[in-house]
């Protein structure tokens, strides 16, 4: 599988999607045009489309016990 353009991984790419994903889930509105009712496929689009930008906190910088936290709010549409 050849990796997402802008991602450094398919793992974090499944975890932007995921997230954005559950955004969705949770009311949030699409931020593109689509045929599709699924959120995993619409958060999929949205990325492909390049309406959602996620940021990769340095190395370090999170305290141990916030790692594992869902990153809500890092994941934003544009």
């Amino acid at each position: 599988m050849n990796l997402m353009d802008g991602f450094d991984s398919n793992y974090r790419y499944i975890l932007v999607a995921a997230r954005r994903a559950r955004q969705l889930q949770g009311g949030a509105p699409p931020v593109i045009e689509t045929s599709s009712r699924k959120p995993c496929r619409i958060a999929q689009d949205e990325i492909r489309a390049g309406k959602v930008k996620w940021i990769i906190p340095p190395a370090g910088s999170l305290p141990a016990e916030a790692a594992g936290e869902p990153l809500d709010g890092m994941v934003a549409p544009d």
